[in-house]
């Protein structure tokens, strides 16, 4: 569960920065403070946010490529940003399986979004995972 929570930190966080410009280290403070994890687990939702901020322009490629009749900026703010971390850790997060990225953002999505967001979700990353010749079941 440590990582599971780890995730659903940095998923706040990249949500509190897309909707309000927060300042993200500053969020994650906050939430750690809210929410306590282990120095490790912190250390890991630190590397998602910076991770996924640092690739923000061709993760955010990828979605508008293979999210077809979704335009980005309309798409739900929760729902891009799961989005967002799932694509991170699939395509740059080399210690993450695959199919956990994938599961992952999965649950995040059932846990934040409403009941269409998984299928939608996985939809995606399954299409990215596929087109881009990796197999879902791989360790990358």
């Amino acid at each position: 569960m440590g990582r599971r929570r780890a995730r659903e930190i940095a998923l706040q966080v990249l949500f509190q920065v897309d909707l309000v410009d927060a300042e993200p280290f500053r969020a994650l403070e906050y939430l750690l403070i809210e929410n306590p994890i282990s120095d490790e687990m912190a250390a890991f939702a630190h590397s998602l946010i910076n991770g996924t901020l640092d690739h923000l322009l061709e993760i955010d490629d990828y979605i508008t490529q293979y999210s077809i009749e979704w335009d980005l900026s309309r798409m739900a703010s929760v729902d891009r940003n799961i989005l967002r971390l799932g694509l991170f850790e699939m395509l740059y997060y080399q210690s993450t399986p695959l199919n956990v990225a994938i599961n992952e953002a999965l649950e995040l999505a059932r846990l934040f979004s409403d009941e269409e967001a998984p299928r939608f979700i996985n939809g995606i990353l399954g299409k990215i995972a596929k087109e881009n010749n990796t197999d879902p079941g791989s360790t990358q």
